[in-house]
């Protein structure tokens, strides 16, 4: 799958696979300069060409870039892909990096990480849509299925699809706690519940690094420390007006749990949030600035050794999609980019996520305010992991292999499977599901047509059809910035221009509704009147009507509640899950057909 060049010839240690690995970085870390050293602080954002050539200086490609002045002229080693291609593309893509990588001084390989790109949602900010790679539910349907064996599963094939393209980190999984309804994250989680996602992170991490981090592994950036949940009226940290984090039920420590289990099962990286926590005993900044937690809590309390990298963009303000987002220094943004970095240092953090900046970090050191030897307890633990991964033995991947592995049939067929046991039947009256009816009249509306006709005769209307299939999505605000609009926010009903038209369509004909759940839905008048009820959190029309047909098993279970009403949602704590009254549908709900 891998394949190796020939060794260097000047004989270091550091390049000698047959030495320890703290002695290959002992003698690596002393060779360094301390541009060199700031340079591998920054894990930075890096697109490509779809034809697999890395985006340079001048470029005309959607998202500029600047590949070979990152690496041989700034010292910046770390790169979170940003876009995606076929997989001998990717793989190109990857090789030609670390080409550049190559003729650096010290040659030393570039690591290359990525948000989840196994699913069916599409945001910059957190994740990308499958394309080539094997098409699994999201996170969030994962949970919904209950079985560690499959997430296990689910993990281990997106290792080998990772590594088949040189993808070395995985940016996930993301082990926050879905406590707040509204929030807008909630489809990387595992749930609001804290056991259940314990037990998943285990077998996730598992399945990406194996019992221990090596050449096979691809290692977890676990986040977002101490748990990003429990967000002020459930707006996301991305942007100022949702940096509050909050505990008003007190339950600081239910959302700890799942990091524990994280660091017990190995986790080799981990990513504090944007939050800043108010009406703690935490210093009231954002996570990424606060050493209490990560050095008091994260490193001395829970006994972490792995790698700290921040967020993405705390430190410099920056244009996102030609609009301009402020640094997300929450609770330090009167602070220069300079002292922010120097806080952040303090705090105990080893990188700085989305930025590249490291002539910040120079003249830190430089000035007396950074004492060098701090950078190199993070260069140390930057290095080590790129050894114990074999980066510098295996610094190219093959093309046609790539081609071979990425989306092979085996794991296509593996991940349709998991989006058909997510399915989370809710609602069955009559015995509506299974549909035994041979080819009925179908009046559906966001399916695909030509899908439909597989299972019966599509119609035009209502009045026309045995039974209509409805695909509906959770409701959401519309927010006019084009980076916010793809975190989904805000309200979880459906207002009544929406609803209206649907009501009428389940009042006209027995109607099967389909609903994918990125948030926790406010559904009381649809439930009431649908024939039939079924949730899923990222499934292809074809896995929802194979279910709907009888043709597949949903085995899935609520990972969350559905509230009643919007002030339910807004009566609840955003700490405590399972805390909105008189749920329409409890935790845990789902019917056996």
């Amino acid at each position: 799958m891998r394949t190796t060049p020939a060794p260097r010839t000047d004989g270091h240690p550091y390049q000698d696979p047959s030495r320890p690995v703290d002695e290959r970085v002992a003698d690596l870390l002393a060779r360094m300069t301390l541009e060199e050293k700031a340079g591998l602080l920054f894990h930075t954002m890096l697109p490509m060409h779809p034809d697999g050539r890395p985006v340079e200086e001048g470029d005309d490609a959607e998202f500029p870039g600047d590949t070979t002045g990152l690496i041989r002229g700034r010292g910046v080693n770390h790169f979170n892909l940003v876009g995606t291609a076929g997989p001998r593309q990717l793989a190109e893509w990857h090789n030609a990096v670390q080409e550049i990588a190559a003729g650096t001084r010290l040659g030393i390989p570039a690591t290359v990480s990525t948000d989840p790109r196994h699913s069916f949602t599409l945001n910059i900010g957190a994740s990308i849509h499958a394309g080539a790679f094997s098409a699994w539910p999201e996170a969030i349907g994962l949970a919904a299925t209950r079985d560690p064996e499959l997430v296990h599963r689910f993990a281990d094939t997106a290792r080998r699809e990772y590594l088949a393209v040189g993808l070395r980190v995985a940016l996930h999984p993301q082990i926050d706690l879905a406590t707040e309804p509204r929030w807008s994250r909630q489809t990387g989680t595992f749930g609001a519940d804290a056991a259940l996602t314990s037990e998943l992170v285990h077998a996730y991490v598992r399945g990406f690094q194996g019992d221990r981090l090596g050449p096979e592994s691809v290692a977890t950036m676990v986040k977002h420390f101490p748990g990003g949940g429990p967000q002020k009226d459930g707006e996301d940290p991305h942007f100022p007006h949702g940096k509050e984090q909050v505990y008003p039920g007190g339950m600081r420590d239910y959302h700890l749990a799942p990091f524990r289990a994280a660091i017990a099962a190995g986790a080799a990286q981990m990513m504090p949030y944007y939050g800043q926590p108010i009406g703690t005993d935490w210093e009231e900044v954002g996570f990424g600035f606060n050493k209490g937690v990560v050095t008091g809590l994260l490193r001395e309390e829970l006994g972490f050794g792995g790698v700290v990298c921040t967020d993405w963009g705390l430190l410099n303000d920056e244009p996102i999609f030609g609009e301009m987002h402020q640094a997300r220094a929450w609770g330090v943004e009167h602070l220069t980019v300079a002292e922010r970095a120097a806080k952040a240092l303090d705090a105990g953090v080893d990188q700085f996520g989305g930025e590249e900046c490291p002539e910040v970090v120079v003249e830190l050191v430089r000035s007396g305010r950074i004492d060098e030897r701090r950078l190199d307890d993070s260069v140390r633990r930057l290095l080590r992991e790129k050894f114990v991964l074999g980066l510098f033995e295996q610094r190219r991947v093959d093309p046609d292999a790539a081609e071979e592995i990425v989306g092979n049939s085996g794991f296509r067929a593996a991940g349709a499977s998991a989006q058909r046991r997510s399915l989370t039947v809710l609602v069955n009256r009559d015995r509506t599901l299974p549909v035994t009816r041979p080819r009925p009249r179908l009046y559906t509306e966001g399916l695909d047509r030509a899908v439909v006709a597989r299972y019966g005769e599509p119609v035009g209307t209502p009045a026309e059809a045995d039974l209509a299939v409805l695909r509906l999505f959770t409701p959401y605000e519309y927010r006019a910035n084009r980076f916010e609009s793809m975190f989904h926010s805000g309200h979880l009903d459906f207002p009544e221009a929406e609803l209206t038209p649907i009501l009428r369509v389940l009042d006209a004909v027995p109607t099967v509704v389909l609903l994918n759940l990125e948030r926790p839905a406010v559904v009381p008048e649809i439930a009431e009147r649908a024939a039939a009820l079924v949730a899923d959190y990222g499934a292809s029309d074809e896995a929802l009507l194979d279910v709907a047909f009888g043709r597949a098993r949903a085995e899935g279970r609520l990972p969350f509640e559905l509230p009643r009403s919007m002030a339910a949602v807004e009566a609840s704590r955003p700490d405590v899950p399972h805390d909105t009254a008189d749920p329409v549908f409890p935790y845990g709900a789902g019917l056996d057909l």
